[in-house]
């Protein structure tokens, strides 16, 4: 199974940047999406469908704003939307689907970057998604979490991790949770396989920062450990080009 997350900033924008040509030579079977940015009538659900692919979303209640999706070649055997926290299921930020014994997660978690009454919210989040979890686990053990987590784990994440030491998505505390979480019974797929630096997966739009590579990589697809006999490969896609971020994917025995 080919897995693929991808913070498209806006399904609109990117669907005119050719999105579907790129979703149609890739051909993930599941394909996570997040800051789709658009109400559940404004995603191109039939374009989808023309492609092989049945959608389902979790849309934030304010208009143009965060946003979650899966696209599946496979029918889910269930549907989950949201964590069941209003605060946080109104942004919009959770959507699980069940193929077999395989759980697959689209999360978009929340930027502190606007100021510290959002990265308060960020660290609430971030505990209450890891109890979340904790418990998801014991019904659901073979978990494939996918999405953006707007936190660098490590110096090797970062193109500049020295003058970004204090910044919102490379802060200690964040660092400090990412690592518990994956201690908790998580593998970082893509540096599971890939232990070389300057892989990215989302670049300032200022600066020409993508043409010179410097880049984060604060999107992750993140494995249950049992998982790992079955995990094949795990790959960055920066030729991908539809959004500030750029997609991955991870591919896993069924």
């Amino acid at each position: 199974m080919k897995i693929a997350t991808y913070n498209v900033n806006g399904i609109r924008a990117a669907m005119g940047k050719g999105f579907m040509e790129w979703l149609t030579v890739t051909s993930p079977d599941v394909l996570c999406l997040q800051e789709t940015k658009a109400q559940p009538d404004q995603i191109p659900s039939m374009d989808f469908s023309m492609a092989g692919y049945h959608t389902y979303m979790h849309s934030a209640e304010k208009k143009g704003y965060s946003g979650v999706a899966i696209l599946c070649k496979q029918i889910p055997d269930i549907v989950q939307v949201g964590i069941g926290i209003p605060e946080y299921d109104r942004e919009g930020r959770f959507l699980r689907a069940d193929f077999g014994d395989l759980s697959v997660i689209s999360v978009y978690h929340p930027s502190g970057t606007s100021g510290d009454q959002r990265q308060d919210f960020k660290m609430k989040w971030l505990d209450d998604f890891q109890n979340y979890i904790n418990d998801l686990k014991h019904q659901r053990p073979n978990l494939v979490i996918c999405g953006d987590f707007n936190i660098c784990h490590q110096a090797i994440d970062i193109h500049d991790p020295v003058r970004n030491a204090n910044n919102s998505g490379f802060l200690p505390e964040e660092r400090e949770w990412i690592g518990n979480f994956l201690k908790s019974g998580f593998i970082d797929t893509f540096r599971y396989f890939n232990p070389q630096p300057h892989n990215y997966t989302w670049w300032s739009y200022r600066f020409n920062a993508r043409a010179n590579n410097k880049g984060w990589r604060i999107d992750y697809i993140m494995v249950a450990d049992h998982l790992r006999e079955r995990l094949v490969r795990s790959v960055i896609l920066p030729e991908a080009k539809h959004s500030d971020h750029c997609p991955m994917m991870t591919e896993i025995n069924q």
